[in-house]
Formats: C-alpha cells, structure tokens, sequence
C-alpha cells in the first residue's frame, strides 16, 4: 500500500473514531449513495464484478442500518420498511444488473438521509438554547 492511501486510511479511521453517533449514521447513508452509484455506474460499463461489489456493499450498509433501530417506537417499524424495500431493490439490482433498480433505491435513502440531516440541525439548535422539538427518544439507538 502506497504512502497516500496508507494516509487516506488513517484520516477515514480517525474521522469514525471520533464521529457521533448522529454522524455515524450521517456516513452510513452517505457511503451507501456512493456504493449505490458505483453499481449503476458499473452496471452502465458492463463491469459485472464491481456492480455486484458495490451492491453488496450497499446492502450491508442497509443491514447495518437496519441493526440500529430501536423498535419501541412506531417510525423505527416505518423506516424498517423502507430500508427492507432499498434491500430487496438492490438485491433485484443485483440479479439483473438493472439500474434502474438501484435509482429507486437510491431515492428513498436520499429522502431518509435528507430527513436525518434536518434532524441533526434541529438538535443541534436545540443544544445551544433554541427550544427542542417534543421526542420522548431517538428512534434510531446509536
């Protein structure tokens, strides 16, 4: 491994290391829009073997995704679906290298992803002494 990518590693260990969990969450979904357009991108160049690494990729992003929900509360069981819909879309994505498939995925976790970061600013202004939105907890257990 070469200097720059050795140091490109580090930088990437250190930025989980010292992430939020709200941003941890931030760079699943992140990382799986850019497994996401790897596939297409693949599968558009007829490279078969990266198109289904980067779906698998993706995917194991969704399941990771799906393991931190907390479902006591009812949009855990909302987001669970859709996550379960991205999944089987990109399983099918991947059986026939169809990527129009992974769009519709791609769709839905950017709509999700959206949601999040307005979530991350509301609290965020609500730490720093604006008034907070009403949640009991976090649907998501980080």
């Amino acid at each position: 491994m070469n200097t720059l990518s050795s140091t490109a590693n580090t930088y990437k260990q250190q930025q989980i290391l010292t992430a939020s969990p709200e941003q941890l969450i931030l760079m699943l979904y992140n990382g799986c829009i850019k497994f996401m357009n790897e596939a297409e991108k693949a599968m558009e160049e007829k490279n078969i073997e990266k198109a289904h690494t980067s779906c698998l990729k993706a995917q194991n992003i969704v399941l990771e995704l799906i393991s931190t929900l907390n479902m006591d509360y009812p949009i855990s069981k909302e987001l669970f679906l859709l996550y379960d819909y991205v999944e089987h879309e990109l399983i099918q994505a991947n059986i026939k290298k169809d990527p129009a498939l992974i769009d519709n995925a791609r769709v839905v976790i950017n709509n999700i992803r959206e949601g999040w970061v307005e979530a991350m600013k509301i609290a965020r202004a609500g730490s720093h002494g604006h008034p907070q939105p009403a949640a009991d907890s976090p649907a998501i257990s980080v």
